[in-house]
């Protein structure tokens, strides 16, 4: 019968065997760490040893904790660079607290100088490794898979059987095997050498070039993004200035001149809401018609903007981000003349777009005795009113509009130079009107409903027109192309590190003492797994099938060709 059989590797090879030399080397491009001989490093070695350690994967592992641990303080804790009004808050809240936060940079983390530290520390860390892992690599894929080791029974998976065909016949059979399930394969003596997986290294070095286009990225859009705010009424229009916004930030390198060049008019919000179920009030539509125009000269466009659907000009991205409601509000004095009239916009307060804001008239106006006053309003509106609850509105939608106005006269304070909301009433130098009881005037108009001012102080018409406003942000965000890039590469390429598994395999045919060939066939993959046994049994099965086992010379011709197809399993204690 002939010998066909898978064979263990010895456990404990006697002294003087080779291991595995070139065969187990290189598997991977990490680069070997060896022990520094603290005694007698000098300045050279230990600069030598803190690049190495640097430049470690451990290292890089590492800072990249530190950076996602260095990141939330800037979430929890409110930036400077992204709403100074609740820096300012939280500092007036906790006394003893900020002054700790300030010395620590918690304030503005992202532009710190520790945070910074660790964000260059990982610079370099990733690039030291990656461009001695990339020429290394590079030199792999030009050389050739390494011999044969000179007994492949120390391999963790072994198979051999005997055959009566040619050595060369063999090699060739299976150097064409190999390339067919696309090894990289080559004759090297008396066996054949082959390698597969190279895509495992590619993509753990595009995982962490992946990185550095992600870090970088990230820092260049950090300095020269810009993002700003404006609130646009029906019939408004917007011009892309930085006077033109109401609140703006930018990255430490921008410039003015940095903004695209566009301008847009609001035609008309539509706002559509589900009338009835679970879901009642819930926004169905939101969109805004817009005219639009590119650069001083350019051709008026017409465009929507929906949720989710900006508007791209050059790097600028125009979103709908809000929608509330402007009433437009008439205001005469007593002598009838028009000292105001705007559509008055307001802010909401909830889900049914119950809103509040402030009516100012600063200029204009006189009152009974002729003298020069400044009049403020506050007002709160409700699209859908119902009787008995006028603390909000039942629906966003007008279907019962009202505004309650509660009146004040005097100084609104905008004449001393300091800024103030336009939402907000600074009623410190203002004086209520009082009816003829002795109460505050406060009143409920409806559409086309006046109220009148105590004293002969004039009327405050609630026109039957209420426009719609729509809060727009403009977001100028340099390199998130790159940073999706750099994300999708990155996933990609840890997917490849992850689960392709860099083996190699030889097959070593040689003419035996009694003249019969020896196939002897083994496999050696990075890491233990059963796809190397698995894989080297599938092809073992298929070149057995083209050499098969020969007979031996004191069995039955009939009991050879009963002779099983050889099955590799891994053996145990096998070397890695």
């Amino acid at each position: 019968m002939s010998e066909t059989k898978t064979s263990a590797p010895d456990s404990t090879p006697a002294a003087g065997d080779e291991d595995l030399g070139a065969a187990g080397s290189q598997l991977s491009t990490a680069p070997a760490e060896d022990a520094p001989n603290l005694p007698s490093l000098g300045v050279i070695g230990w600069a030598r040893w803190f690049w190495r350690q640097l430049t470690s994967m451990r290292v890089a592992l590492l800072l990249l904790l530190l950076l996602s641990l260095g990141a939330i303080p800037g979430s929890l804790i409110p930036q400077t660079g992204i709403d100074e009004t609740k820096v300012a808050e939280f500092r007036k809240a906790h006394e003893t607290l900020a002054p700790i936060y300030d010395k620590l940079g918690l304030f503005n983390v992202y532009s710190s100088v520790w945070f910074s530290a660790i964000y260059i520390l990982l610079f370099v860390s990733l690039i030291g490794c990656i461009v001695p892992r990339t020429w290394q690599f590079v030199g792999q894929l030009r050389g050739r898979p390494p011999g044969a080791p000179k007994r492949l029974t120390r391999l963790p998976a072994y198979a051999t059987w005997r055959t009566e065909a040619e050595p060369e016949q063999v090699r060739e059979a299976a150097l064409a095997l190999l390339k067919k399930r696309r090894f990289r394969a080559h004759l090297t003596g008396d066996a054949v050498a082959a390698e597969k997986g190279y895509l495992r290294e590619v993509g753990n070095l595009a995982f962490h070039i992946a990185l550095i286009v992600m870090l970088t990225a990230f820092a260049w859009g950090q300095l020269f993004k810009s993002e700003g705010n404006k609130l646009v009424v029906e019939g408004d229009g917007f011009s892309n200035t930085l006077t033109q916004y109401d609140d703006f930030k930018s990255g430490s390198l921008f410039t003015q001149d940095d903004l695209d060049p566009f301008s847009f008019n609001l035609k008309n919000f539509t706002g559509t809401y589900e009338a009835s179920g679970p879901n009642k009030g819930t926004p169905r539509i939101y969109k805004a018609d817009i005219s639009y125009s590119v650069g001083a000269d350019g051709k008026d466009e017409k465009t929507t903007i929906k949720v989710n659907e900006p508007l791209e000009i050059g790097d600028s991205k125009v979103y709908l981000v809000s929608h509330g409601y402007a009433p437009v509000i008439t205001i005469r004095d007593g002598k009838g003349n028009i000292v105001y009239r705007d559509a008055v916009p307001l802010l909401p307060l909830d889900g049914n777009v119950t809103s509040t804001g402030a009516i100012k008239v600063m200029d204009g106006y006189r009152n009974a005795k002729g003298e020069r006053e400044q009049l403020g309003f506050q007002a709160f509106f409700l699209p859908s009113y119902v009787k008995g609850n006028e603390l909000a509105s039942q629906f966003p939608a007008l279907l019962n509009p009202v505004i309650n106005l509660e009146a004040y006269h005097g100084d609104l304070g905008v004449d001393a130079g300091i800024p103030q909301s336009v939402y907000q009433l600074n009623k410190k130098n203002l004086k209520g009107f009082k009816d003829a009881k002795g109460a505050q005037v406060r009143e409920n108009l409806k559409p086309g409903e006046s109220m009148k001012l105590p004293n002969g102080a004039g009327t405050v018409t609630f026109e039957k027109e209420i426009k719609e406003w729509a809060g727009f942000q403009v977001a100028r965000q340099p390199g998130s192309g790159w940073a999706l890039a750099g994300s999708l590469a990155a996933i990609f390429g840890l997917a490849a590190s992850l689960f392709i598994q860099r083996r190699r395999v030889w097959v070593r045919a040689a003419t035996g003492s009694d003249g019969v060939t020896v196939v002897e066939m083994a496999g050696l993959g990075r890491s233990e797994s059963a796809k190397v046994p698995e894989e080297l049994g599938d092809l073992a099965g298929i070149l057995y099938e083209q050499a098969p086992g020969a007979p031996d010379a004191e069995d039955d011709p009939a009991e050879s060709e009963a002779s099983p197809d050889p099955q590799v399993v891994p053996a145990e204690g096998a070397e890695k």
